[in-house]
């Protein structure tokens, strides 16, 4: 049922928020109630997304980085995580999700959550900065790169410019205030 779940929720940015069992259920061709041999609530089957988006954002922001350094994986980051935002809108909003239920789906969720952090605290170390600043600078690049893709997938961006040239721009912001916070 997550399968049909994530195929559903990436129509749209909103996808994720408007995910109901009666929707999956009508794409699964079955009644609501035969989904519960499945998923035991709504809960349980968006942290089954949330999951399978985590994993997704982890696997492209290594992939992007892996033998990089310095400002060169932090554009590759940055690119990597509005490519995820722009191909799969819902499921990228899933990646946003906190744990919600207990037991498995809860620590594996939580899991993936690290794992996916763990990539950008990778990337900034590799830029220089130091361990009493790293969550300061993940918090400044989730914040930023994902302010943009949530912007762009909205329509946020109403004028005619070139949003490439403009997320290229944040990119330069980013790199310098990185390179600022490791001295």
């Amino acid at each position: 049922m997550v399968d049909i779940a994530v195929r559903r929720i990436d129509a749209s940015p909103d996808g994720f928020a408007r995910l109901s069992l009666a929707a999956v259920a009508a794409d699964a061709g079955v009644a609501v109630p035969s989904l519960y041999k499945h998923v035991s609530s709504l809960a349980d089957l968006r942290q089954g997304v949330a999951l399978v988006a985590l994993r997704e954002l982890a696997r492209r922001s290594a992939a992007a980085t892996i033998g990089r350094s310095g400002p060169d994986a932090i554009r590759s980051l940055g690119r990597a995580v509005r490519e995820l935002a722009r191909e799969h809108p819902g499921l990228y909003a899933a990646t946003q999700v906190p744990p919600e239920v207990e037991g498995e789906a809860g620590v594996a969720v939580r899991l993936a959550g690290h794992d996916a952090v763990a990539v950008i605290g990778a990337v900034l170390r590799g830029a220089g900065v130091p361990e009493d600043r790293l969550i300061d600078a993940i918090r400044v690049v989730r914040s930023a790169v994902h302010g943009f893709a949530v912007l762009e997938a909205g329509g946020g961006f109403g004028l005619p410019d070139d949003l490439d040239r403009s997320f290229e721009a944040l990119l330069d912001v980013l790199v310098a205030g990185v390179g600022a916070v490791a001295g």
